[in-house]
C-alpha cells in the first residue's frame, strides 16, 4: 500500500477530553460524548430525529459558526419512536473532512446505513450553534441529487451531537486500489471515469466546487455503482466569474498547481485537475504526484508536465509564490515520453486535464465527450460488468490493516 497523501489542514477544532475516550466502538458500552456518566445498551448508537419545527437556525449576530446570508436548513419529518432511533454500531469505516463515518444498521428496517458524526466543539456549542461548514454540507448535498452523488437520506441528533445519515457504499477508490485482487482494465476505467466526471459535471453545472477530489472520496457500491462523497471542503460558485477563496484545501497529491503557487481565484478548473490525477492512479495502481508539501509537490508536477512560462500561462507571474517555479527552472512535458503506453484518447484526455494553465483544462462535460469515450475502444463497460470486489474496501480499514502488519 503507498503511503498516505498529506491531508489538507483543517481549521482549528479543539476536542472535549470525552469525545477522545468515547469514540463509539463496536462491541463496547457506549457513553454519552456530553455527559460521559451516561451510558446506553451495548453496541448501539441512540439517535433522535430532527423534527420540522427543529429546523437547524441561525446563531445570535456575532457568531462564528453561521453568517446572516445562510438559510435555516429544513428537514423532513421522520417517525421517531419515545426516546430515540437505534442505530447498531458495526464498526468505523471512514473519516471525513470533518467527522467520522460509522457503518451502522438500522434495527427497525434492518437497513445498513453510514452515519458520519459531525465533529463539534461542545465547551462552544451553545454560542456558536451549528458548525457552518456542516450546515455547507447539508445544503449542497440537499441541492444535488444524482446517480452518482451519495444520498444524504436524513439528519439525526444524539445528545446534541449531529449524524448525516447517507446511503451506504461498501467500498471507496483508495481501499479498492489497495486490494491485490482487484485489477481494472481499460473498459473498467473508463466506466468509473465516465461516472465521476458525470457527477463532477452535475456539481459544476449547479454551482458547486468539490475542492477534495481523491480516492477515499469516490465511493463503490457492489452494483458497480459510483458515487463523489465528503462535500466538508464543498463551496457554491458564480459559473461566469471567479471569486477568492482559500487555497488550502485539495489533499495534497490531488492539488493542482496554481493552488500550489498561492492562486485564491479559482473555479471548476481545480477539480478538473484532481480527476486527471485520478485516473492516472486507476490506470497505473499508484497517486502520480506524491509531494510532501507544496514545494516538493510543484517539483513533482513540474518534472513531469513541464515548467511553464509566461506565454503559456501568462497569468502565473500574478501568483504569490511564483518564485518558487522559477527556482526549479526551465524544463519541458516528459508526460507522452513517460506513459506512452496509454491509448491515444487516454494520453490526449490525461493530458488536457493535467494542464498547467488551468484555463487549458476541460470541463467535466467538455472531457466526457473527448475520443476516449465517444469512439475510442474498449467502450466503457455497464456498471454491473466491473469487477466483483468481496467484502468492504475502504481507506480507513487498509489502513488499519497496514498498521497490524507494520506497527
Amino acid at each position: 500500500m503507498p503511503p498516505q497523501p498529506p491531508q489538507p489542514p483543517q481549521p482549528p477544532n479543539p476536542s472535549h477530553p470525552s469525545v477522545h475516550t468515547n469514540n463509539l466502538q463496536p462491541a463496547t458500552q457506549l457513553r454519552s460524548p456530553i455527559s460521559p456518566h451516561t451510558s446506553y445498551p451495548q453496541s448501539t448508537i441512540p439517535i433522535q430525529s430532527i423534527q420540522q419545527s427543529q429546523v437547524l437556525q441561525q446563531p445570535s449576530a456575532g457568531s462564528r459558526s453561521v453568517k446572516s446570508h445562510v438559510s435555516p436548513i429544513e428537514v423532513n419529518p421522520v417517525t421517531v419512536k419515545k426516546c430515540a432511533e437505534l442505530y447498531e454500531n458495526l464498526g468505523q469505516v471512514g473519516e471525513g473532512t470533518y467527522g467520522k463515518v460509522y457503518k451502522a444498521r438500522n434495527r427497525e428496517t434492518k437497513e445498513i446505513v453510514a452515519l458520519k458524526k459531525i465533529r463539534m466543539d461542545p465547551e462552544k456549542e451553545k454560542e456558536a450553534g451549528f458548525p457552518l461548514t456542516a450546515i455547507r454540507e447539508i445544503k449542497l448535498l440537499q441541492q444535488c441529487k444524482h446517480g452518482n452523488i451519495v444520498q444524504l437520506k436524513e439528519i439525526m441528533v444524539f445528545q446534541g451531537y449531529v449524524y448525516m445519515v447517507f446511503e451506504y457504499m461498501a467500498h471507496d477508490l483508495t481501499g479498492v486500489l489497495a486490494n491485490p485482487k482487484v485489477e481494472y482494465k481499460p473498459q473498467h476505467v473508463k466506466c468509473l471515469m465516465k461516472q465521476i466526471l458525470e457527477g463532477l459535471a452535475h456539481l459544476h453545472e449547479n454551482g458547486i466546487l468539490h475542492r477534495d477530489i481523491k480516492g477515499s472520496n469516490i465511493l463503490l457500491n457492489n452494483r458497480g455503482e459510483v458515487k463523489l462523497a465528503d462535500f466538508g471542503l464543498a463551496r457554491q460558485f458564480d459559473i461566469k466569474h471567479k471569486h477568492d477563496y482559500t487555497n488550502r484545501v485539495i489533499t495534497l497529491w490531488y492539488r493542482p498547481s496554481e493552488l500550489c503557487l498561492g492562486a485564491t481565484e479559482y473555479s471548476w478548473e481545480v477539480d478538473m485537475w484532481s480527476v486527471g490525477c485520478i485516473m492516472m492512479e486507476l490506470i497505473t495502481g499508484k497517486p502520480l504526484f506524491q509531494g510532501k508539501d507544496e514545494f516538493s509537490q510543484l517539483e513533482s508536477i513540474f518534472s513531469l508536465m513541464g515548467v511553464p512560462n509566461k506565454s503559456e500561462w501568462p497569468e502565473i507571474t500574478d501568483l504569490a509564490w511564483y518564485a518558487m517555479a522559477k527556482r526549479i527552472g526551465s524544463k519541458g512535458s516528459r508526460f507522452r515520453e513517460q506513459y506512452g503506453m496509454l491509448s491515444s484518447g487516454g494520453l490526449d484526455l490525461v493530458e488536457a486535464l493535467l494542464s498547467i494553465n488551468p484555463s487549458k483544462r476541460p470541463s467535466a462535460r467538455e472531457a466526457l465527450n473527448y475520443a476516449y469515450f465517444t469512439s475510442e475502444m474498449p467502450s466503457a463497460c455497464l456498471p454491473a460488468e466491473l469487477p466483483e470486489i468481496l467484502g468492504d474496501w475502504h481507506e480507513y480499514e487498509s489502513k488499519q490493516k497496514s498498521k497490524k502488519v507494520n506497527p
